[in-house]
């Protein structure tokens, strides 16, 4: 029962921070739909313009944020033609495809207006609004220039088509929308981000050692595509990161000279000071990896010179023989291996310094015995789920014992009253205690409590755990009590230093 109110309030609770996950998603299936059925009698049908979009936003991506510059109108319309006549085989007349080129345009930047994603907000109870918008823009000398928006970004990112070595700088691409749009809490959810493809390429690195230490061959190549894909963006994350740190400290600058103090506990300070740590860790992650892949350059090297000289011994190896019979489908070459070892050896020999050896070796003719030590079994050792389950019994009985003594002194009580004497009795840390809250579990499998027909039959878990563990006076002080519980659904306990854990609140009564 309690279980299926914590799952209704995670529904109510959460559905709102979904439904903003939700939203970036909406513009590139709302322009999916779009289809050039109405437009021209249906004469460019043919087009895709999901396709159309994902190309504007790598576009827009590679101009704003990879060679930092905005673009005009005449420059996409450029691209967008090509990639037509490219991809599409359209030949059309020049006002025609300029025509048309406009209109996929006004499309896709929703005629300058955002994209307006509605949902339902349970807890509020009415209809609410989130705006999207892939495409923004501003006059400069006259001048419309287009950019590419942060949810433009964090889409195309999520859609995975940034090559793997791109990854990190795209994401500091993001960050750095984040900061001029002041948005610093999602620009330390976009560090985190960088923090764990960071992790994945020292991870990455473990992989490659572990695969030269018994395959050289393939680690030496794993190795090269592992050199060859962090080499493509160092010196680009190294700029990157410097650009960041001085928007950060720009917007520290900003902030003070507003008169704003960390001290003073501002929101936007505390974030901005957040998103610098959190930057700070990353910088110091960067420099290790750099550290990582230089050694594991010279650890690579000097693996594949050993085997070099393994190579030049005078022996065969099997397994390389092995791997290239199945490689090449070719099982009879085996026969080329094995046929030598089959074959009878004629001419037999003894080598004479066996002798000398046999002769020299001194026999040991002493017998030792085995010594037998008789072990003896400690009676009271218990294995670790005895003893969980002998302090499970404990805390559940002390807890129904603590239970029943409020009923029996003032006939009725609810969870809250309940917790506060349960902090009183056992301290601050009782909130902490896993086996509170499975207690109250088992605890709600049953709206009523006769202890009378507990002592004679158990109906639960816990009932069998509560009669086995009982002390005789307190059975026979609450034998005949008798209660039942009720739950209050509209009212959530929140326990805990953070109010972290949430319960439905109960109320029990003797009857």
């Amino acid at each position: 029962m309690a279980e299926r109110y914590i799952m209704i309030h995670d529904i109510l609770s959460e559905h709102r921070d979904r439904m903003f996950n939700l939203k970036k998603y909406y513009p590139f299936f709302v322009l999916s739909e779009t289809t050039f059925n109405q437009y021209k009698d249906g004469k460019y049908s043919e087009l895709d313009m999901g396709y159309i979009t994902m190309a504007t936003l790598r576009f827009l991506i590679q101009e704003n944020n990879f060679r930092e510059r905005e673009v005009t109108y005449e420059e996409y319309e450029e691209f967008l033609l090509e990639l037509l006549h490219r991809d599409f085989l359209l030949s059309e007349t020049e006002e025609e495809e300029k025509e048309l080129a406009g209109y996929i345009f006004d499309k896709i930047k929703n005629d300058g207006k955002a994209f307006t994603f509605s949902y339902y907000d349970p807890e509020l109870k009415k209809k609410m609004n989130a705006r999207v918008k892939l495409i923004d823009s501003r006059i400069v000398d006259g001048v419309v220039l287009y950019q590419v928006t942060t949810d433009g970004i964090e889409f195309y990112l999520d859609t995975k088509e940034i090559k793997d070595e791109s990854n990190i700088s795209v994401q500091q691409l993001l960050l750095e929308k984040m900061i001029e749009s002041e948005n610093f809490a999602g620009g330390i959810e976009v560090v985190k981000r960088i923090n764990n493809e960071v992790s994945k390429l020292a991870l990455q690195k473990k992989e490659v050692l572990e695969l030269l230490s018994y395959d050289i061959i393939a680690g030496a190549k794993a190795s090269e595509d592992y050199m060859a894909t962090v080499a493509k963006w160092f010196d680009d994350e190294s700029k990157l990161f410097e650009k960041n740190r001085a928007l950060i400290d720009k917007a520290f600058s900003k902030a003070n000279s507003e008169g704003e103090s960390i001290d003073g506990g501002n929101a936007v300070l505390l974030e901005i000071h957040r998103l610098d740590t959190e930057l700070k860790r990353t910088i110091i992650r960067h420099g290790e990896l750099i550290r990582e892949t230089i050694e594991l350059q010279n650890i690579a090297d000097e693996m594949i010179g050993r085997a070099k000289l393994r190579k030049l011994r005078p022996v065969f190896d099997f397994r390389n023989a092995l791997n290239t019979c199945m490689k090449a489908d070719a099982p009879e070459r085996l026969s080329i291996m094995v046929g030598p070892l089959l074959l009878p050896k004629l001419t037999k020999s003894f080598n004479a310094e066996c002798i000398d050896r046999m002769l020299e070796s001194k026999a040991d003719n002493n017998d030792y015995g085995e010594k037998v030590e008789k072990k003896e079994l400690d009676p009271d050792f218990k294995y670790e789920d005895e003893i969980e389950e002998g302090r499970i019994n404990e805390n559940f009985t002390r807890l129904f014992e603590e239970l029943l003594e409020q009923l029996w002194k003032h006939g009725k009580t609810t969870l809250s009253l309940l917790m506060s004497i349960y902090e009183i009795k056992f301290g601050k840390d009782i909130y902490n205690n896993g086996d509170v809250y499975s207690f109250l579990v088992h605890l709600a499998q049953k709206n009523r409590y006769d202890m009378s027909l507990m002592s004679g039959k158990q109906d639960t878990f816990l009932e069998g755990i509560v009669m086995d563990n009982m002390s005789t006076p307190k059975r026979e002080q609450y034998g005949k009590l008798v209660f039942e519980i009720s739950f209050n659904e509209e009212e959530v306990l929140k326990f805990g230093a953070n109010e972290e854990y949430s319960i439905t609140d109960m109320s029990f009564e003797i009857v």
